[in-house]
């Protein structure tokens, strides 16, 4: 049907006086004496349209009044009479598009995001997520933008796949065989099954992204992957968004650079295109966030190794739940008091311990770490896993044997270091991670329009 966005109504001053005919939902309503008024919003924009109507040109109007109920509204925009600088709609018109039931569960009183989760196909319609997928989409939009205008490549990784990128075993199994058909090994289904051997869904395109990078130089992806790690963590989910660009001739102090670069380009984007949702999550979500990001892009990330961040912990005098050792992964209270306590922004963590990070990881001259970093912010912890990846083919295979890997899935991916090896490295952002930092929201489930956690699929 013919119509125009609440958005253009709202920031088009040139409408004012004329006829326009808009769409949404009612989002509020309030009836008096001779005048009725409704909020209307299309999600065009994080702001509702204020309809005016006169109970004289129409005397019947309880259908309209009802929260939910979606219209579609044609009168004259005129300037508010209320609000300064805003517009709004003298009806002459309105068709119920879709009637909704006084049961409808988003009433005016303010839910909590736990409750939300319970109604995902509704909590869309709530100014929080309104906000939240307006800002995903900014984001998302803006990360293709930074690659694409640094001349990288953009790659289609498969989610399907026979390896393990993380060597963790974590993975979500796919297969066409049931339970009763009667195989009597592991090995047997396998073979049986629709590739002739067992598969799972991807937990990271980056062993195919590094592929690309020996030819293109400069790749990214950016799509899902999938984890089946039992944890019920607010910032773990099974199924996410994922950007890992892969970049050739690229030793660890040059990812480093562009991936404090990446960050700052998305958080100026969404300071630029996202002012009204950004002071709706500072009133509401987090105090000081629109501050917070404008500190961050003005100055330069910190950079500090694990050794030097273990001895920092160990020092503070905090006590923390889990235990500070060299040796031992650092836990988000850990990543957070790093951030936000010792260095009061966001900080690279460099060189890790080997036996805690991933075979594929440069192994340092020291022979206990590796030339690995994450990136830790304030408010969220990790958000950038990175690394130089290990070019020697021999020193490759020793890490993947230690690790007891079948070299066989791993063919493709080794073969690179025996043709035409280079320095290379690359990185994997969560998309949600970094919608949550630059939101104030504090749970992935609701930076994500359908999470899936354990135990949890609607």
């Amino acid at each position: 049907m013919k119509h125009i966005d609440i958005f253009e109504v709202m920031n088009n001053k040139e409408l004012i006086g004329n006829n326009v005919t808009v769409c949404g939902w009612v989002r509020t309503s309030r009836d008096s004496k001779n005048m009725a008024f409704l909020e209307l919003n299309d999600g065009t924009t994080l702001k509702h349209l204020q309809i005016v109507i006169d109970k004289e040109k129409m005397s019947d109007i309880s259908e309209f009044m009802k929260l939910g109920t979606s219209l579609l509204v044609e009168g004259e925009v005129v300037k508010s009479v209320v609000a300064q600088d805003s517009v709004e709609i003298n009806a002459e018109n309105i068709t119920v598009l879709g009637s909704c039931p006084a049961e409808y569960p988003l009433q005016k009183k303010r839910h909590t995001l736990e409750y939300l989760r319970t109604i995902p196909a509704l909590r869309v319609r709530t100014n929080t997520f309104n906000a939240v997928f307006r800002v995903r989409s900014v984001v998302s939009a803006c990360i293709h933008e930074f690659f694409q205008n640094n001349h990288y490549t953009y790659i289609h990784t498969p989610l399907i796949t026979a390896s393990d990128c993380e060597g963790a075993g974590e993975m979500f199994r796919v297969t066409t065989i049931g339970v009763e058909d009667g195989f009597k090994t592991q090995d047997e289904a396998d073979a049986a099954d629709f590739f002739g051997r067992r598969a799972a869904l991807s937990v990271s395109g980056q062993l195919e992204g590094e592929v690309a990078a020996m030819a293109l130089g400069k790749i990214y992806t950016f799509g899902p992957s999938f984890r089946a790690e039992k944890s019920n963590t607010p910032r773990h989910v099974a199924e996410f968004w994922h950007v890992e660009p892969e970049v050739a001739f690229a030793e660890l102090p040059d990812i480093i650079e562009i991936a404090e670069a990446l960050i700052k380009h998305i958080i100026n984007t969404v300071l630029e295109k996202c002012p009204e949702e950004l002071k709706f999550f500072d009133a509401h979500f987090e105090k000081g966030l629109i501050e917070k990001l404008r500190n961050v892009v003005s100055n330069n990330f910190a950079v500090m190794t694990y050794t030097e961040a273990i001895e920092k912990l160990k020092s503070s005098g905090k006590e923390f739940k889990y235990p500070v050792e060299w040796g031992l992964d650092l836990m988000t209270e850990h990543e957070r008091y790093i951030s936000e306590e010792i260095c009061k922004r966001p900080v690279f963590l460099t060189d890790y311990p080997k036996e805690i990070k991933s075979f594929y990881m440069k192994q340092n001259p020291d022979g206990k770490t590796v030339a690995a970093t994450d990136l830790l912010v304030p408010g969220v912890g990790e958000i950038i896993g990175c690394s130089e990846r290990e070019a020697d083919i021999e020193k490759l295979l020793d890490a993947m044997k230690i690790r007891n890997m079948n070299l066989e899935d791993y063919e493709d991916y080794i073969s690179l270091r025996r043709f035409g090896s280079v320095p290379h490295s690359g990185f994997g952002l969560g998309l949600e991670r970094i919608i949550m930092y630059v939101t104030g929201v504090q749970n992935i489930r609701d930076v994500i329009l359908y999470p899936r956690t354990v135990g949890s699929i609607s």
